[in-house]
């Protein structure tokens, strides 16, 4: 049975190439998205779309998902890019590059976090459905660094309560555009569903309670490099944050980036990177601390700012 979305083009995504964007407003891989075009399944303003036309801002998309062919599943797939920083009988940490989901997703049809370690030999063993075994907490496909995953139901459990705690302290780096004043802080604002993208989200008095704290390390002069502190863990926290206190990240056309400043970096996903994630460690009672450098695609648009 096939799916009906009807979604509005927001602000940061217009401008940009059919499959490029709606790739971002679904969440979907890019190739998926060209495959749904190909077969005149995705609509503009009531108007059959090609790969390279663009997104019009505001205009209505109306995309024909069809039905998955079968459940979701892990696929064991090799990422040469994702490295394990550590593993226990218990545990293991990753150091994700972008462009890698955290778990199968309908629509995604890239890899995966879970998929890259099974083709290693690594298998998780605990609670909830098969492909998402493992997950504690989840790092978007365009984010790259440290993300922890558990191989057994009593870490799983012991490191879901912690993240739901805010015992786990999770650093983060992140490219903004301009200087944030004041150039230190906390964002304390809730975020919520946005009421008219269905993939994006948004500062709203009715939404969870989001904090982020933030610390400039170094002002160029169109960007700001920030460290970030999550207090909270919601979904696209960072992103939205900075993009309502008008500092959208370097390349997240999403939120309302630049595509010229993005261009000139070379950045085709946002600037963010998950460098430093500490805890409790869920059996040993230890705290362990493991940290992450940055990718190529970042140290290079800092070189080139510099």
């Amino acid at each position: 049975m096939t799916e009906e979305r009807l979604i509005q083009v927001p602000e940061g995504i217009a401008g940009t190439r059919a499959d490029a964007g709606i790739a971002r407003l679904l969440g979907m891989s890019r190739s998926a998205v060209a495959d749904l075009i190909e077969a005149g399944l995705v609509q503009q303003n009531s108007h059959v779309v090609s790969k390279s036309d663009s997104l019009v801002q505001d205009a209505w998309l109306n995309i024909t998902l069809p039905a998955p062919k079968a459940p979701l599943a892990l696929v064991a797939e090799l990422v040469p890019d994702l490295k394990v920083v550590y593993q226990d009988e218990d545990i293991v940490v990753v150091d994700k590059p972008a462009g890698v989901a955290a778990h199968p997703s309908v629509g995604w049809d890239g890899p995966s976090v879970g998929g890259a370690l099974l083709a290693m030999g690594i298998e998780m063993s605990t609670s909830g459905v098969a492909e998402r075994q493992g997950i504690v907490s989840r790092l978007d496909v365009g984010t790259s660094g440290l993300m922890v995953l558990t191989k057994t139901e009593i870490a799983y459990s012991r490191m879901k309560q912690a993240f739901r705690d805010r015992l786990v302290d999770k650093t983060y780096h992140a490219l903004v555009q301009g200087h944030p004043d004041p150039s230190s802080g906390t964002i304390d604002a809730p975020i919520a569903r946005h009421p008219k993208h269905e993939y994006k989200f948004t500062v709203a008095q009715d939404g969870k309670p989001s904090v982020t704290h933030y610390k400039t390390l170094e002002a160029f002069v169109a960007a700001s490099l920030l460290e970030v502190q999550l207090e909270t863990g919601r979904t696209h926290q960072i992103r939205v944050h900075f993009s309502s206190f008008k500092h959208p990240l370097v390349g997240d056309t999403l939120y309302g980036c630049d595509p010229k400043l993005a261009a000139k970096l070379g950045m085709e996903r946002q600037w963010l990177h998950a460098m430093k994630l500490g805890f409790i460690h869920p059996t040993k009672g230890e705290y362990v601390l493991f940290e992450s450098s940055y990718p190529k695609d970042l140290e290079e648009s800092l070189a080139l700012l510099r």
